[in-house]
């Protein structure tokens, strides 16, 4: 397809995509980040965001996150004899998460992602320097957990980080479907949130060339779109997302 065949594509796409309507069409994290309009439950949104969209917001709406303003010991209580667990996290693990979240509100979250970001003006950079602050806060340990929070990288990343990406694009960009809650980093720097649906869809479309699952993947992506929107460039992500989950894709190329 023609680079300005599928600008025009896309940016239709977008029109019904980034919408109040579309978002609430279909089970989604970013409704019950929407209905609570804070950055670190978005995250606690956007972290648990694996796996079937239906269960997610099932688990996410059965969460009681007002527990973000208690002690330790009734997060624990609370999570524990409830026996809140969600695919990889157990009950602790759970609970132990929200007591990092609950620490994690104590710090400027924004101004710690802005100096990861202003270490070489790139946003994996940011995402970086968080997950090292996030680890600082809880000596818990355990597969779930790390699963949940991520890896810090040393000298590249490759994972495509797609959790915190997609977070950062709820945060970051302050039009349409998003929350705009962050005002010190630039929506032209964000990364593809990229999962399967969006890599499939921009393989087919010529988006991408790179057939592994990877952070080299979702750059490519996101430098591509960058040509269509240099200012804006994931704007694009919900299209894209929808294009894959609707299975509509063969009937574009």
């Amino acid at each position: 397809m023609k680079k300005d065949d599928l600008k025009k594509l896309l940016d239709e796409k977008l029109l019904k995509a980034n919408t109040d309507q579309n978002l609430f069409d279909q089970p989604d994290p970013l409704q019950v980040a929407k209905k609570q309009n804070d950055p670190l439950i978005a995250l606690v949104c956007a972290l648990f965001a694996y796996g079937n969209a239906k269960l997610i917001l099932k688990f996410l709406n059965s969460l009681d996150f007002g527990l973000l303003n208690e002690s330790d010991e009734e997060i624990r209580s609370n999570l524990i004899s409830q026996n809140k667990l969600y695919r990889f996290q157990n009950p602790k693990d759970v609970s132990e998460i929200f007591i990092t979240i609950k620490r994690l509100k104590e710090l400027d979250v924004e101004q710690i992602l802005v100096n990861g970001f202003n270490q070489n003006g790139q946003m994996i950079d940011a995402i970086n320097s968080l997950i090292a602050q996030i680890y600082k806060l809880n000596l818990y340990k355990s597969d779930g957990f790390e699963f949940f929070f991520g890896r810090t990288f040393e000298a590249e990343p490759k994972s495509p980080y797609k959790r915190y990406n997609m977070w950062l694009r709820w945060m970051v960009r302050h039009s349409d479907i998003d929350l705009g809650l962050f005002s010190k980093l630039p929506r032209s720097e964000l990364i593809l949130p990229l999962d399967t649906h969006t890599h499939k869809v921009s393989l087919a479309l010529g988006l991408c060339e790179r057939k592994s699952y990877d952070f080299k993947a979702a750059w490519q992506i996101t430098a591509n779109l960058k040509e269509f929107d240099p200012n804006d460039p994931i704007k694009y992500d919900f299209a894209l997302y929808r294009i894959g989950q609707s299975k509509e894709l063969a009937s574009l190329i």
